[in-house]
């Protein structure tokens, strides 16, 4: 596919696909490729193709004008390696018979050695440890190549990127690079290049022998034509492949080897004698290649440590997590097994007390294990809101007659502070209910055996807009090295009863919606806990934290003594 490659400017390194309808290039948001360049016009020029194959650029009456090549164009064909330049930005044309893919790649073959064979001839090889090439091009080449290597994770592109730098330098028919199976040893083909998009369909037969050469030697070698080499040893896939000129470098990491580079030019069996010694490959190109493997290799491998890195990470965090879960259950099971054993127990002697108590034992653990699912639920998928115009007051109310038993259970005084005056909000009912029903069962918890206890909740208009409920109790308090760390999941202060998922649930919903939660200390010693919610669905809270809420008390609750 045709592309263009930003090497210079704002959007250095960006890299835009060409696509088959005309596109715009210049400053304006709509345009097929925007450029941030304060010297590019809005419109600066249009780029388009009537074959697919060939582009063109036509400069659409800009202020400072296109230039290819350093020469100033009203309409210009683009060729491969052109130089296209707009304001301070500079581009790199790419043609689109340079197809490389992963797809490609499938249709790379290795040639096996056999026994009776023409040999080919090395005609130059070059060291790993030897410098590359001076002069400007090499310069340009090594940095294009950094930048290509430098801006990704992701193999395939980046072998991609490669392919295409190397088909920019060097006049080669096609060429692939191959990696070693970390499991087997063997080389697969990874990605593959083709200047002809016609040949690209047809498989490359790669020498085993010139492989083989430069995985041992790790030396990169330029080859000539299939007959008088003996360094080869009699190998007869140089021939049968039709080469007749090749390069290929290894591409060595820090530690290893971890593939190679190929590229060539070929020809027809019968043309390879009668052709005559004509080298499109020289020297340089063949050093310049293997500084671009050198630099290719470490990132491969940079990526490779990156990704076992992450996996290694995932399987820790989850492991902790199959861990942690299967803790909860594994109580909440036990709860309910005692309370079949009590109902069990109760039916066999017809005391109804007993099955009385079972089933409040069963009801409870079934409760617990349907919150911890629905959590589990929430936290593990982005989800957008479903916004309704909805009565916050009339949430509150649900939640607190929810919760008014496990608030006598708790010993603990349950009341609402609410505003009939308060609008109607934008937010998703069923979200926000489980936001604030987390909240308020930790609240209730925090106060449980403690004498006089006491949670408040309700809800105000905030001085920014929207709607701000607060639910206040008189517990021990929230240490404020403790207020970051309890919205981390499966951060716990409640011992085996708690599944550290509720906070970190709560959050994620506000953050849904726009909003953000936060503590404070509440006046006489407790906890207040504030969820903001915006009037709007698209506002935006300009909260750059979760934890203290000092900074943000009065801003945020005109009269938040209420609950105090």
């Amino acid at each position: 596919m045709a592309s263009l490659f930003v090497i210079r400017g704002r959007d250095q390194g960006r890299h835009f696909n060409l696509a088959l309808e005309p596109q715009t290039i210049g400053r304006d948001p709509k345009a097929g490729i925007q450029l941030l360049d304060s010297e590019v016009s809005r419109e600066h020029a249009l780029v388009s193709t009537k074959d697919g194959i060939e582009f063109s650029i036509r400069d659409l009456n800009s202020s400072n004008g296109t230039e290819v090549n350093g020469v100033s164009v009203v309409d210009q064909s683009l060729r491969s390696g052109d130089r296209i330049q707009m304001g301070q930005t500079l581009m790199i044309y790419t043609g689109s018979s340079q197809p490389a893919s992963l797809e490609a790649a499938h249709s790379v073959d290795i040639v096996q050695r056999a026994a009776a064979a023409e040999p080919s001839k090395i005609v130059a090889s070059a060291d790993l440890s030897k410098g590359q090439s001076g002069g400007d091009r090499s310069l340009e080449v090594m940095y294009l190549t950094a930048l290509a290597v430098g801006r990704t994770n992701d193999i395939p592109e980046l072998l991609d990127r490669v392919l295409r730098l190397v088909f920019d330098w060097v006049v080669a028919d096609r060429g692939c690079v191959m990696l070693l199976d970390s499991n087997t040893g063997e080389l697969r083909p990874a990605a593959r290049c083709d200047r002809k998009p016609q040949k690209a369909t047809e498989p490359i037969s790669i020498s085993r022998t010139i492989l083989d050469y430069v995985l041992e030697n790790k030396e990169a070698v330029r080859t000539t034509d299939a007959k008088d080499d003996r360094r080869w040893d009699a190998a007869q896939s140089i021939v049968q492949a039709g080469i007749r000129e090749a390069m290929c470098v290894p591409l060595q990491g820090r530690y290893s080897v971890v593939g190679a580079i190929y590229v060539d030019t070929y020809t027809s069996s019968g043309n390879l004698v009668a052709g005559g010694p004509r080298e499109r490959f020289n020297d340089d190109q063949l050093r310049l290649i293997t500084a671009i493997g050198y630099q290719a290799a470490l990132a491969i491998e940079d990526t490779f440590y990156y990704s076992a890195m992450m996996q290694s990470e995932r399987l820790a965090v989850m492991g902790q997590t199959i861990a942690t879960l299967s803790h909860h259950i594994k109580n909440i099971l036990q709860g309910i097994r005692g309370g079949g054993y009590l109902i069990d127990t109760g039916l066999k002697r017809e005391d109804n007390e007993a099955v009385r108590r079972g089933w409040s034992m069963v009801e409870k653990n079934q409760e617990r294990i349907s919150n911890l699912v629905m959590d589990m639920l929430t936290f593990s998928k982005e989800r957008q809101p479903e916004r309704v115009l909805s009565d916050v007051n009339e949430l509150l109310d649900d939640v607190t007659e929810l919760m008014r038993v496990r608030a006598e259970e708790a010993d603990c005084q349950l009341r609402t502070v609410l505003d009939s005056n308060l609008s109607p909000a934008y937010f998703d009912p069923e979200a926000l209910h489980r936001a604030v029903l987390n909240v308020l069962t930790n609240a209730i918890d925090a106060v449980a055996g403690r004498e006089q206890a006491e949670v408040v909740i309700g809800a105000l208009p905030a001085k920014q807009g929207g709607v701000m409920i607060e639910i206040a109790d008189n517990g021990p308090g929230i240490d404020p090295e403790d207020r970051q760390r309890i919205f981390s999941p499966f951060e716990s202060g409640k011992g085996a009863r708690g599944t550290g998922l509720g906070l970190p649930v709560s959050k994620k919903i506000m953050e849904e919606h726009d909003g953000w939660i936060a503590i404070q200390d509440r006046p006489g010693g407790g906890t207040i806990f504030q969820l903001y919610l915006p009037s709007e669905p698209d506002a935006s809270s300009n909260r750059g934290d979760t934890g203290d809420a000092e900074d943000d008390a009065d801003a945020s609750l005109p009269s938040r003594d209420t609950l105090s």
